[in-house]
């Protein structure tokens, strides 16, 4: 057992005996016996800590004794036994022993002892100087592993005084000098803490304190700093495209980040929506294939996530990106009815346009109704010669582009060709020969994409 925990355990054994009375106290004019015996301290009368102090004297015999009086200057007092002042009181002349407990690290006190009978006090013991010990030294080696992300690991060489029982870690800033307590590690023999969810590339400052069995705490370490990892660069020159069908192209210059993992790729609707991460990428571009609409448009943001699960700042970049719009509509110039034909002529109003689709409705009554379109078309002119009388006759001209997309409708044309001057006599049909004679067809005749052929249709061009 070494001589700092010898003297630890002799000063707790001094407490248990101690029989400290701070009654009865001096009277302010006593009579002076210089009969009574003078406390004399033993050979190793005192025991130093840094937070207390003990004090064993020889026995005292004399029945006439009932106490003995203890006297004390503080640190920044006078020397001398003049400047002493009562400070407490031994009742009884039997105990031997008294800790002073009220005693700070490295500071001198002055004491003296007086006993005391029922009418008169003793003479005063020798001045008696004793200075605490110096505050326990922190641990002798620490150091900080810095650049981590959002974490601080401290390492330090375990106390070589077996009292210590724990280590106290303090933390301050830059912003805030004022260090306050982290945490508490438990065991003489750990050297070891990792501070967490930090700032990124924040200053950090940590120190460590050794606290012993007894509750006496160390004067602090020296100190280190660390400095966290900093988010990795966000990415540059971030552009969407506008002009692919059904799909927007979004790329973005390489990161220059040696320890890069992915990029996240963020969509939203509106440049203040919510954005959603919808993809994760190794390379700097990414097609979002997910669009149903011509001329549909997102927001897109990028960021660069390094391999510690960083990820770069990346809220105030955002680019928009459009799906390829429909085609501009067809422009009729002129829609006319001559005779037995109708003509259609119209303009090409969009350079995309590679062909166009004509939707031709003729309607006769009520409930005779047959529509056909007419696709692939390149010339700009229609001539329409399967025209009957007394129906009506609507057409509607689209653009197509070589991806396929269909642009709105043209205005509609309607065209109604004159009332048949033809009368039927019904006497000249046999009943037999036709049932349905004489009754009006309720089912509608409808045909779609039907081409029709060739010989009647004119598709010279302008």
């Amino acid at each position: 057992m070494n001589l700092y925990k010898s003297i630890i355990l002799y000063t707790v054994s001094i407490l248990l005996f101690s029989g400290c009375v701070r009654s009865p106290s001096p009277k302010e004019e006593t009579a002076i016996d210089a009969t009574l015996p003078i406390v004399t301290l033993t050979q190793h009368g005192t025991v130093v800590d840094m937070t207390a102090i003990g004090f064993e004297w020889k026995s005292i015999t004399d029945p006439r004794v009932q106490g003995i009086y203890i006297y004390k200057a503080s640190p920044d007092g006078d020397k001398g036994l003049g400047s002493l002042e009562y400070y407490t009181t031994i009742k009884g002349r039997f105990s031997t022993h008294y800790v002073d407990s009220d005693v700070q690290p490295s500071s001198t006190y002055h004491y003296a002892f007086k006993t005391f009978s029922k009418d008169a006090e003793g003479k005063s013991s020798k001045l008696i100087i004793v200075t605490s010990k110096k505050v326990l030294e922190s641990v002798s080696w620490i150091h900080a592993q810095t650049g981590m992300p959002r974490s601080a690991k401290i390492i330090w060489r375990p106390h070589n005084n077996e009292i210590v029982e724990s280590y106290i870690i303090e933390r301050s800033t830059l912003e805030d000098e004022d260090w306050e307590k982290l945490a508490t590690v438990e065991g003489r023999l750990s050297a070891e803490y990792i501070d967490q969810d930090l700032k990124d590339n924040y200053v950090y400052k940590y120190r460590i304190r050794a606290k012993t069995y007894n509750g006496i705490i160390s004067s602090p370490s020296a100190t280190v700093k660390v400095v966290t990892k900093a988010l990795p660069l966000g990415v540059s020159n971030i552009q969407a495209s506008n002009n692919l069908a059904k799909k927007i192209k979004v790329t973005w210059s390489p990161t220059t980040a040696k320890d890069f993992d992915l990029y996240y790729v963020y969509r939203a609707a509106k440049l203040d929506g919510q954005y959603k991460l919808v993809a994760t990428l190794h390379n700097p571009v990414y097609m979002d294939e997910d669009i149903k609409q011509d001329g549909k448009s997102y927001f897109y943001r990028v960021s660069v996530v390094d391999k510690d699960g960083l990820e770069s700042e990346h809220d105030a970049v955002s680019v928009q990106g459009m799906s390829l719009v429909k085609l501009n509509p067809p422009a009729v110039f002129n829609a006319s009815l001559d005779g037995n034909k109708i003509e259609i002529v119209w303009g090409r109003s969009d350079p995309r346009t590679k062909s166009y689709i004509i939707r031709r409705t003729q309607k006769q009554g009520w409930f005779d109704k047959k529509v056909e379109e007419y696709k692939n078309l390149t010339q700009r002119r229609f001539i329409d010669n399967r025209i009957v009388d007394n129906a009506t006759y609507t057409y509607v001209i689209y653009a197509v582009d070589a991806n396929g997309i269909v642009s709105e409708p043209s205005i509609e044309i309607k065209l109604k060709t004159k009332e048949s001057d033809k009368l039927i006599d019904a006497e000249q049909t046999p009943v037999d020969a036709n049932p349905n004679a004489g009754k009006v067809s309720s089912q509608q005749s409808t045909t779609s994409s039907v081409v029709a052929p060739t010989e009647d249709l004119d598709m010279s061009g302008l």
